[in-house]
């Protein structure tokens, strides 16, 4: 695989593996919902990360592709944070970036594994 390819595929992981970091720990250890159950955000937002898990893991290009749009969600949620007045503003500004992450990563990857 060339070096692009694999920095591409790389950088995809980091954004997906920051992102499920950032929101499990944003949802259960910084800032828990008083007026949500914990497990409520963790489904909403955390649930629909782990169904590209695989697929990934795996370097599938398929998967790669579709995981972009789930990407946009993140950013689109990170910007609606963070113009919402969040107490802690670094943390919707850390998922904007994970997500963009992502979403370069992944098209990047789709775009390069295609040449080979």
């Amino acid at each position: 695989m060339p070096t692009l390819t694999r920095l591409a595929r790389a950088a995809a992981l980091a954004g997906y593996f920051g992102l499920l970091i950032l929101l499990t720990a944003w949802f259960t250890l910084i800032e828990p919902s008083p007026r949500f159950p914990v497990v409520v955000p963790l489904v909403a937002l955390v649930g629909p990360l782990l169904f590209p898990l695989m697929g990934l893991l795996n370097g599938r290009r398929y998967t790669h592709a579709w995981t972009s749009f789930l990407a946009l969600f993140y950013f689109t949620a990170g910007v609606f944070v963070y113009a919402g007045g969040e107490s802690k503003p670094w943390l919707p500004v850390l998922e904007i970036a994970l997500s963009i992450l992502l979403f370069l990563g992944c098209i990047f990857y789709v775009r390069l594994a295609g040449k080979v």
